[in-house]
């Protein structure tokens, strides 16, 4: 069984194109700098509704890991990271290729540090805004990781 976590980033991001869930939706992921995702679905058979737009769980799906990814990657093999929750907000259809970009800043990597020290674990929230090409929002995504040092045992 192949292991993710040990593969670079780089790897598991092309890799990602072939996850059935964002192959049958034709999402495809680029990782666009070390740990800066840019994600993308044209709008095709596969991820249409009944109306002809977006189907709400696709632009869901192209959304779903990134930040999780992106944070373990960053924090290293001794935190542990998990997705907590997610909400998405619909706010106009769909209606061609769709697009969202991940990445966290320094800083913010820092404050889950220093949050997890001093209270031994951490819910970070992430948001992002799926965009048309002009630049439209489509939906906006809330996710909540949870955050905490391995055991030493």
């Amino acid at each position: 069984m192949l292991d993710f976590k040990k593969l670079p980033l780089k790897t598991v991001a092309k890799l990602m194109n072939f996850y059935p869930p964002f192959l049958g939706a034709s999402i495809r992921v680029k990782l666009v700098d070390p740990m800066k995702f840019e994600i993308s679905m044209p709008l095709n058979m596969s991820n249409k509704n009944y109306v002809g737009t977006q189907f709400g769980g696709s632009l869901y799906a192209m959304t779903d890991p990134f930040y999780m990814l992106i944070l373990m990657n960053k924090l290293g093999k001794d935190y542990l990271v998990w997705d907590k929750s997610a909400s998405i907000y619909f706010r106009s259809p769909g209606r061609g290729r769709v697009s969202a970009f991940f990445e966290i800043d320094d800083q913010k990597v820092e404050e889950i540090k220093k949050e997890v020290e001093n209270r031994g674990k951490t819910e970070p929230v992430f948001k992002v805004n799926v965009l048309n090409d002009e630049g439209k929002v489509v939906a906006q995504v809330e996710k909540v990781l949870w955050v905490a040092k391995k055991s030493k045992s």
